[in-house]
This record gives C-alpha cells, sequence and structure tokens, in this order.
C-alpha cells in the first residue's frame, strides 16, 4: 500500500492496556504439537489466545459489536446475556453464542458464527467485529494495519516477533486500526452507531483492530479465523488456510483426537456424578502443557484480576510452578495417564537449578520468574519419581538414570532446610508444617531411591535427617497454650509456620515471635511486626496426615482440626469451604474491587479437596464424597472450570461476584482440578493415592525414632533432649573443637564428608546428664581461620 493510500489512525498510543477477566468459561488447544495455539473464553467471547507457547498471550480479547447504525449500540461481551457449554464432556469444545473451534494443524482459532435477528431482519443490523492485539505478552508497542494475502483481506498485527492476521469467510464491508481510547472502533461505533472512521494503520501502540461483516453476504452466518506466525506472512498463509477448509471437518478432526485420549484414561466416572468434572478436569490438565517444552504445564491460562492490570504483569498465571506441576503430574497418573506423567518428570529433570533446587517459578524455557526459594518445591520431583517408581516402573526406565537429580535434590535439602525461605503460599520465611511434611518425605523416598542405585552411605544421611526433623516438628510449630488455645478450648494446635529464629531466639516454642502478613497494609490494626506465630493457623498442618507423618486420630491433629473448623471454615451454598489462614490479604477488598497488593482471602475450593483426603486417611469415604460434591459445585454455570477462590459474602452484582462462586482470582486453577481428579482416585482405592508409604511405614508403624538432634547455622538450637546425639552439620570442611566440661578437656574432630554436600560431626552428649552443657567452635582448614564464636547446647531436664 502506497503512503498516499495510507491513514494513520491519530491518538498515539491509546489508553493504558490491560488484560481481561480471568474468570474463564472455557479453555482449549489442539491435541498435537503442530498447532501452536491456546484459547480461552469468558464473558461469551474469545478472550486471550496465546502462542507460539503456552506461557505468551497474544491477545486481550475478540469479540462482536452490533449496531442499527442509528441509535442502537450493543457490545457482546457487555450486553449480552451468555451460556457456556461443552459439547461434549473432556473435550474444550464449546458452544457460546458462535460455536469456537481449533484448527487441526495450524495456528489459528475458528469461530464458526450464526447471528439471528431476535427483532426486525437481518438488514436492520450491522455486525463488528472487534480484536485488542496483546502480542508477545504486551498491550503497548503492538503496530497493526489493512492488508491482504494472496487477494484476501485480512486486518493484520506484529510486536516483538509475534504476529496475527484477522479474516472472515463473509467479506469485510468497513475496516479500521486505531488505538484503544482514543482512535479504535470501539470509540466510533459507541458515538456514530456506524464506521465512520476507516484508519489503515496504527502504530507501536494499544492497538485494536475492527471489520464489518457482510452479514447480506453471508446470510448471518460465517467463519472468523485468527492466525498466528512469526511473521505477518505465516500468520496470513495459516488464517487463508484454515478459511478454505471445512470448518465443520477440522472440528470432528480436533474432537477425534481429544476422544482417543481420553479414552485412554481410567474410568474414574464410572458411574458418572451429577455434575462429574473428571472428564473435565482431565482436559484441563492436558490443554494447559507446552507443545514446544514436552511436560511444561503452565498454572493457569489466565491473569488473576486481569482487567485491571496491565503490562507490568508479564507472568500472570501462565507461568510453571514446580509444586503446581507435580500436583498435575500426580493427577494424570491417578488418571492413569502415565505417559503423561512422565514427560513432566522429564521437563523437571532438564529445567533443576544448578544448585539442585528448582525455581519458584519459570517460563517453560526454565528461565525463572520470581527469586524466592521454596522448599516444598525441592521435594516435590522427588515425590513424583518415587510414585512414577511405585505406579508405573516399567515407564520411567533404569533407576540409576534419575539419581543425579535426586541426588543433587536431597543436597539442596539437607543442605537448607529444614527452615524455608518461602512457605507454599510464598509468602513468608520459616518452618511451615506443610513444607517440613514435604522435606521428611522426599528425603525418605530419596534414601530408598540411593539404596536401589547402590549409595547406601547416602541413604543413611537422609533417614538419619529425616527423623531428626521428624522428632522436632512439634517443637517448631506446636503451639500450646496461649489464649487462642484456651478460647478453643484445646491445649495445642500446629501454627501455619514459625518464624526461622525460634531456636536461635532460644525460645521452646512457635508462640514466640511474629509472622507478617505480606498481604495485607503494614500496620495494618497497628500490628507493624505482623501477628504472633500462635495465633495464625492454616490447613497447611494436615499435611502432615496425607504425608504419612502423623495419624489422623493423633491428639495434636484433632485440636488443630478443631482450629482450623472454628476459624477458618466458612458455609457456602455449595458446602464447607476453607480459607488458607487467618488473616490472609489475597482476595478482593471488601467493596469487591481487585486485589491490588493486598485485600481480604477467600475460599479455595482445592483446600475442600485436600480435607477430603485427610477424611479419606481416616476412613471416611462419605465425608470425603460430600466435600468432592462441594469442589463439583465450586465451578460457574456449566464451565466445569474450578477457580482458585469463590466468593463468601453477600452478592455484588456489580461486581460480578456472587456468593460460591469465582472470584477475580485465577480461573481454571490447573492445581484445583488435579486435587479434584486425585481425590476421585483416592475414593476409588480407598486410601490416600499420592501418600508416600516411607513416612507412614517408619513413623505410624514402626514409630521409628533417630537418637540424633541437629544443630546447624541455620538452625543453632540451644537446648538437645536427653538421650540424644548432637549432630553438627556443616556446608565446609571443618573442625569441631569441642568440650562437655566448660573447657577443661578439649577435643577436636574433623567433619566427615556425607557426599550430599554437608559434613558432620557427632558429639557424646546422649550419656550427659540433665543441664550438662556441651560447647564448640570452629576451625576452617581451607580459610585458616577460627570462627571466632563459642556455641553452647545445654541437655534438658527429664
Amino acid at each position: 500500500m502506497s503512503d498516499s493510500l495510507l491513514h494513520y489512525a491519530p491518538g498515539w498510543p491509546g489508553i493504558a492496556p490491560r488484560w481481561t477477566s480471568s474468570a474463564k468459561t472455557g479453555i482449549g488447544t489442539a491435541l498435537n504439537q503442530h498447532s501452536k495455539v491456546w484459547f480461552t473464553l469468558s464473558h461469551g467471547i474469545l478472550n486471550e489466545v496465546y502462542f507460539p507457547r503456552v506461557d505468551q498471550a497474544c491477545t486481550r480479547d475478540l469479540g462482536f459489536i452490533v449496531t442499527d447504525g442509528h441509535d442502537f449500540f450493543s457490545e457482546e461481551k457487555r450486553d449480552c446475556t451468555f451460556k457456556s457449554h461443552p459439547v461434549e464432556l473432556g473435550i474444550p469444545v464449546f458452544e457460546l453464542t458462535n460455536t469456537c473451534d481449533r484448527g487441526r494443524y495450524r495456528n489459528v482459532v475458528l469461530q464458526k458464527v450464526r447471528f439471528e435477528p431476535l427483532q426486525g431482519q437481518l438488514s436492520d443490523y450491522h455486525l463488528y467485529a472487534l480484536l485488542s492485539p496483546h502480542l508477545a505478552n504486551a498491550g503497548y508497542g503492538n503496530t497493526g494495519w489493512m492488508g491482504d494475502y494472496k487477494g484476501t483481506p485480512m486486518l493484520f498485527a506484529e510486536h516483538d516477533g509475534a504476529s496475527l492476521a484477522l479474516a472472515s469467510s463473509a467479506p469485510w464491508k468497513k475496516t479500521s486500526v486505531g488505538f484503544v481510547g482514543t482512535s479504535d472502533g470501539w470509540q466510533d461505533l459507541s458515538q456514530h452507531y456506524q464506521m465512520e472512521w476507516e484508519y489503515t494503520r496504527a502504530e507501536n501502540g494499544n492497538i485494536a483492530l475492527t471489520g464489518e461483516i457482510d452479514l447480506a453476504a453471508c446470510n448471518g452466518e460465517f467463519v472468523i479465523a485468527l492466525g498466528f506466525g512469526s511473521l505477518w506472512t505465516e500468520a496470513g498463509q495459516h488464517t487463508r488456510s484454515s478459511l478454505l477448509e471445512d470448518c465443520d471437518q477440522l472440528r470432528q478432526d480436533y474432537m477425534r483426537q481429544w476422544r482417543n485420549w481420553q479414552a485412554t484414561l481410567l474410568k474414574l466416572d464410572d458411574p458418572v456424578r451429577e455434575h462429574d468434572l473428571y472428564r473435565a478436569s482431565s482436559s484441563v490438565l492436558r490443554a494447559h502443557e507446552s507443545k514446544d517444552f514436552l511436560g511444561g504445564i503452565i498454572a493457569s491460562l489466565s491473569i488473576p484480576w486481569g482487567f485491571s492490570k496491565g503490562d507490568e504483569d508479564l507472568g500472570g498465571y501462565h507461568l510453571v510452578w514446580p509444586r503446581d506441576l507435580v500436583e498435575t503430574a500426580g493427577a494424570l497418573l491417578a488418571a492413569g495417564a502415565v505417559v503423561d506423567a512422565v514427560r513432566v518428570l522429564r521437563y523437571l529433570e532438564v529445567t533443576q537449578e544448578a544448585a539442585g533446587n528448582w525455581a519458584q517459578n519459570l517460563w517453560l524455557d526454565g528461565r525463572p520468574y520470581w527469586s524466592g526459594i521454596q522448599m516444598d518445591e525441592t521435594s516435590f520431583p522427588i515425590l513424583l519419581l518415587d510414585l512414577l517408581r511405585r505406579e508405573a516402573p516399567d515407564s520411567i526406565g533404569k533407576l540409576d538414570r534419575w539419581w543425579p537429580m535426586v541426588r543433587n535434590a536431597a543436597s539442596f535439602i539437607l543442605r537448607n532446610g529444614p527452615v524455608t525461605q518461602q512457605d507454599r503460599w510464598e509468602e513468608d520465611a520459616g518452618y511451615s508444617p506443610f513444607t517440613l511434611a514435604a522435606e521428611i518425605s522426599a528425603l525418605l523416598a530419596a534414601a530408598d531411591i540411593a539404596d536401589l542405585t547402590g549409595h547406601k552411605d547416602q541413604a543413611q544421611t537422609m533417614r538419619d535427617t529425616a527423623d531428626a526433623w521428624n522428632d522436632n516438628i512439634e517443637r517448631w510449630t506446636y503451639a500450646t497454650g496461649g489464649d487462642l488455645a484456651q478460647q478453643l478450648g484445646i491445649d495445642g494446635y500446629y501454627v501455619r509456620i514459625a518464624p526461622p529464629d525460634v531456636d536461635i531466639a532460644g525460645a521452646s516454642s512457635p508462640t514466640q515471635g511474629f509472622v507478617p502478613i505480606k498481604n495485607r497494609p503494614p500496620g495494618q490494626d497497628g500490628k507493624q511486626d505482623g501477628e504472633p506465630a500462635y495465633h495464625i493457623i492454616s490447613p497447611d498442618a494436615l499435611a502432615l496426615v496425607r504425608f504419612g507423618l502423623r495419624a489422623p486420630d493423633d491428639p495434636r491433629i484433632v485440636n488443630t482440626l478443631r482450629a482450623i473448623d472454628a476459624l477458618l471454615a466458612v458455609e457456602l451454598p455449595q458446602g464447607p469451604c476453607w480459607y488458607r489462614y487467618n488473616g490472609d490479604g489475597y482476595g478482593e477488598h471488601k467493596d469487591g474491587s481487585p486485589f491490588d497488593g493486598s485485600g481480604i482471602g477467600r475460599p479455595w475450593p482445592l483446600l475442600a479437596g485436600e480435607r477430603g483426603h485427610f477424611a479419606v486417611a481416616g476412613g471416611h469415604l462419605d465425608e470425603a464424597e460430600a466435600l468432592l460434591t462441594v469442589i463439583e459445585n465450586s465451578t460457574f454455570d456449566e464451565s466445569r472450570l474450578l477457580p482458585e477462590q469463590v466468593w463468601d459474602v453477600a452478592d455484588l452484582p456489580a461486581r460480578e461476584l456472587f456468593r460460591g462462586g469465582p472470584t477475580g482470582s485465577a480461573c481454571p486453577l490447573v492445581w484445583a482440578h488435579s486435587e479434584y481428579v486425585k481425590l476421585r482416585r483416592s475414593l476409588r482405592d480407598g486410601k490416600i493415592f499420592d501418600q508416600p508409604p516411607q513416612t507412614a511405614k517408619r513413623y505410624l508403624v514402626d514409630k521409628h525414632v533417630r537418637q540424633v538432634f541437629g544443630w546447624r547455622f541455620n538452625n543453632k538450637t540451644r537446648v538437645i533432649p536427653r538421650n540424644k546425639t548432637l549432630r553438627i552439620v556443616l556446608l565446609t570442611p571443618g573442625r569441631v573443637h569441642w568440650s562437655v566440661d566448660d573447657w577443661k578437656t578439649p577435643h577436636d574432630i574433623d567433619a566427615r564428608d556425607t557426599g550430599l554436600g554437608t559434613y558432620i560431626v557427632d558429639l557424646p552428649t546422649a550419656s550427659l546428664p540433665p543441664g550438662s552443657k556441651a560447647v564448640f567452635t570452629f576451625y576452617w582448614p581451607a580459610e585458616n581461620r577460627w570462627e571466632g564464636t563459642d556455641y553452647t547446647v545445654t541437655v534438658e531436664g527429664s
């Protein structure tokens, strides 16, 4: 197109871009590695489309506007009552006002549309397609233009190596490209009720593409094709090719691939429940997987509260969280999708950091996004390997192949545990019952793998550490006495997390110290330093049962359950749900406005699944079935998609918040669907599917207690129980200079290399009477220096 024909849009660069609603009613992708687009639906229209990877959004939304050319304006997503209905359970094809299909071997999303006037004639109306490109995860910096591919008129956009093309099987009557909020089609149509602006190009901004469908030429039935490529020509070719195909045939091909995969799964839905989510959940798990980085599964095809977020929220939830990924792999295995679960294990193997851990979250190519360290995320991959080893040993080949991954992960746990820099809610450091359960279970699983691969010395070190940490769970995380226990009529309970300096301060109980609530405004309620640790309760403590470390009828667990239900349970229309912890601020504000760094935490349906697994552990299968129903009734309408959180107070229709329904956080949350699938399997088996057998046998059956008590620089205990050997754990070679008689008789012992990145010395404290003191310091031969500080550990009384 010559410069003389170009008609540049005014109003650069447009208003600040925003993403769209996270309350999805449908998601999908073709079940092959050729088509590298993923679509999402919300409010009756197409929302974010991801290309060429499932962690890269390329559009905000694509919907229709209807006018009569005079005084009528109706936008599909705002002015229509919509209904989302899956065409077939377990297959991500949906009927809305239109029917959305995916192309089989191309990077194209197809929508087959039939426009039926409810009043008047077809000729009384104008229909417009409005597309908001957000290529390469960005609203700003997009350039759009009107052009053609081989004579087929199309609207194009490009940004940062990604391009899209929008075309229609019906002719375009008019087209325009403008800047959002100033010169885009929405502004034009809302003011004039017909297209008066026909801009041909808009560069480097927040843009929108608009095209009027020739309804008379197609009699109201047409196909919209949205194609993608690295170049505009590639996008154009994909788009034109798809328009030339039979749309109904493409849909059948798409559905056949999904049916074939669903047929390989276990029939955990036999008989089918009233609001069964098994097939929908399994398809959600599979649809979130990358097609380039096989086994990489993102947390959600959504951006929480996306309508209030701009380009600054680059990752949203379309990132990989190793914890969520292992939960998903466990669900795939529970459903019988062994090959899919093994792909996840291989992805974890290749994305393990050199230090042995996994990033807090990461892009599909392995680049870390956030920089936190969560010790459960290093533990979970070991547990996944062990689960596969037990459930499908032939699928993983020779176990020796996996030993380097296991060794490096176990080494990281040994070197950095038991404290975690962040708990599983990604907020606080310290001693978390959930994280401790994961670490201890992983060490015992790793020890079994070490034995099976000929590394028995390392196996013993892992078991010794697991035993020592298991013995200390109550010391670190069980609060006794205090006002809350008295109020609840119990003698104690496990706290959500205990500050990491509990032992450093010489405290014998986690009730000392404060836990900052990081998603509440600083100083809220006058609490500048956070809440006392003994005031914060979480369902996380039930992981001690889920992972097999404590029995469901253990009095301390029973006490904690009473505290959880008193402080965290809420009765919703679908039944009981639970909050993450009391005082949580991750959720909408009181008025329903979106989370903006602070807010009020809302109930999580996946916690009903975790509570269901607790019921299974106690043999209460009817209770677990009831909780399964709670999860099934936590979806919106017929979407069968599970949200991260549900609304817990009176309806706020203006905010689209209804009691028991999804909030503006992530939907779907893959983790929630994973928990549902695993609960289905656990109910079928009559036992917890993913419970590690090592912990239950060692601590509940054999009741094994190791006579070792650890001291390390990140856990400087000042007291040791009677009859325990004090084990000093170092991260570098060193010599321990020690005495048990106030330096009258000093001794020296060189630390022993465990082969796992730690060096240990055992001091003979087991025979010392109560009140005795062991004092020690260190000499570091590599640096030829003394530590310069004496440390003292006192033997407790009986």
